[in-house]
């Protein structure tokens, strides 16, 4: 199930140079990096004992200037690795002989200092620089009345956003390495004594037995560790909210943070989760509610309405009322096509101007999509190429597609449209059926870190419901999930909340 994991890797494994030979050499190790242009190694003078190693790329100059250097020049009577670790003003410093660590050092920003009368061990000196861009917008889950913060592509100052918002000892970071080359670190998070040990080890097991040679970014971690790699829809909620995954760690949940990536993975999640803005907790309860349910009846309509509109033309003529007829029949008398071809044409028109303006700048994509739209879709009904109707229905639809509030949730209903629409071909309105009950026996199997992908309405939790197609207000919501299992099931106590609220009102 899991083809990227060390049980079933999915080729045969390789080791890299460093993981050849345990017993390599340091000098061999530092021949190897010395191939590199970016890599310094030099005697500090002719008179001191030390020689200086490190990736100028990865070392802070001003570290090295400051705090090292002229160390080195006042104690160049030391003739020990240990007599200079004592003078220098820098915690993270280590004497270490094994060439794997060094290596591993190395690779990391770190200062390896070497003494004559010792060749074979190095002090490390921690001199790391981190170039990173400063915290922005959300630009994929943007919102009006939440905050104004994403996560970016430093796992440090992602974790600090997170702990500025939850400032509790009981928010444990496990920190660990995957892919042989790339070395991503790789962060797991979780609120001790909240959380299910269960769910924990899920998540930390299948990240430890990842065979996978390069790690680039959180959605690869997503395909490997998903329940179900086969399924298009996504069993982790990808995120660049840290008040989102805030939120979600409170409930008992597990999330995932990868060095090198500015969104962050959530779960176990479920289906209606992905309906949910976060901004609904920030609304009144009736709006949030009716939002919730817009939504749902967007994405319904978006995937189902052209697999209707050929379905009916096809088959079930008999089922258009006599006032529509007419003008349907109107609009198709020029069109060469039969309704599925016209569907498509429609359909593939729609996609092709969605990836041009995502791939274009921000400025021209906004341009190529409305002009675009505007142009094509006129000139594809004056040319007789598609019926005024359809092109109504398709626009209606890519519209409706855009209001989930997952990215990768809204790709799945641009993907599950074809299905539907060629069922309708083939089977009319049996063949939507159909495809629908196929669709919903998938997602009564799949299941998101091993807990059920379509509760609490299968299995039927009627306290979670209280949270899922429409929101209740947050005086009631005073049990986390079932779906997550918590040792601590109790949010806050209701009786102690309607006593407060009533001396208030007193």
């Amino acid at each position: 199930m899991f083809p990227f994991f060390k049980k079933k890797p999915a080729f045969p494994q390789q080791k890299t140079a460093g993981e050849k030979n345990e017993d390599v050499k340091l000098e061999d190790l530092l021949k190897q990096c010395k191939l590199s242009s970016d890599f310094t190694s030099y005697r500090y003078s002719q008179s001191s004992p030390y020689y200086i190693h490190y990736y100028k790329t990865l070392v802070d100059v001003n570290v090295l200037h400051k705090h090292i250097l002229p160390y080195l020049t006042e104690g160049q009577s030391n003739t020990s690795l240990f007599e200079l670790k004592e003078v220098l003003p820098i915690d993270n410093t280590e004497i270490i002989g094994n060439v794997l660590k060094i290596q591993e050092r190395l690779m990391c920003g770190y200062v390896a200092v070497q003494c004559e009368t010792n060749l074979n061990e190095v002090l490390l000196l921690s001199a790391v620089t981190v170039e990173k861009r400063a915290v922005s917008l959300p630009e994929v889950e943007y919102s009006v009345v939440e905050p104004k913060e994403a996560f970016v592509e430093s796992l440090d100052a992602n974790l600090n956003l997170i702990r500025k918002r939850l400032p509790i000892p009981e928010l444990v970071a496990e920190e660990m390495r995957a892919g042989r080359l790339s070395k991503t670190r790789i962060a797991v998070l979780y609120i001790k004594g909240i959380a299910n040990e269960d769910n924990i080890q899920t998540v930390v097991q299948r990240i430890k037995d990842i065979d996978y040679d390069s790690i680039l970014d959180s959605s690869m971690i997503a395909q490997i560790i998903s329940d179900n790699n086969n399924s298009p829809f996504p069993q982790m909620i990808d995120t660049e909210r840290p008040d989102r995954v805030a939120g979600v760690l409170s409930e008992g949940k597990i999330t995932v943070l990868v060095d090198g990536s500015p969104h962050a993975l959530t779960g176990p999640t479920t289906l209606v989760e992905f309906f949910s803005a976060f901004e609904d907790y920030f609304l009144s309860w009736p709006i949030a509610s009716i939002f919730r349910l817009v939504r749902l009846f967007a994405v319904f309509f978006s995937v189902v309405s052209t697999a209707m509109y050929v379905g009916v033309l096809t088959y079930h003529y008999e089922m258009i009322p006599q006032n529509l007829l007419n003008p349907l029949v109107a609009s198709r008398s020029g069109v060469p096509f039969p309704p599925i071809l016209e569907a498509i044409i429609l359909e593939l028109t729609i996609e092709l101007l969605r990836e041009a303006g995502a791939r274009l700048p921000t400025k021209i994509g906004q341009t190529i999509g409305i002009v675009g739209g505007i142009v094509i879709g006129t000139a594809a009904v004056q040319a007789g190429l598609t019926s005024n109707v359809l092109l109504i229905i398709v626009a209606l639809a890519a519209l409706a597609s855009f209001t989930t509030p997952v990215y990768q949730m809204g790709n799945v209903i641009r993907l599950i449209r074809f299905p539907f629409i060629f069922s309708a071909q083939f089977f009319g309105l049996i063949g939507i059926a159909f495809c629908f009950a196929y669709f919903l026996g998938h997602l009564l199997k799949l299941s998101s870190l091993g807990r059920p992908y379509l509760a609490p309405v299968y299995p039927l939790r009627l306290k979670d419901l209280k949270d899922s197609i429409f929101r209740l207000p947050m005086n009631m919501q005073n049990k986390r999930p079932l779906q997550m299992r918590s040792p601590a099931p109790d949010r806050f106590q209701p009786k102690v909340h309607k006593k407060v609220k009533r001396d208030i009102e007193e």
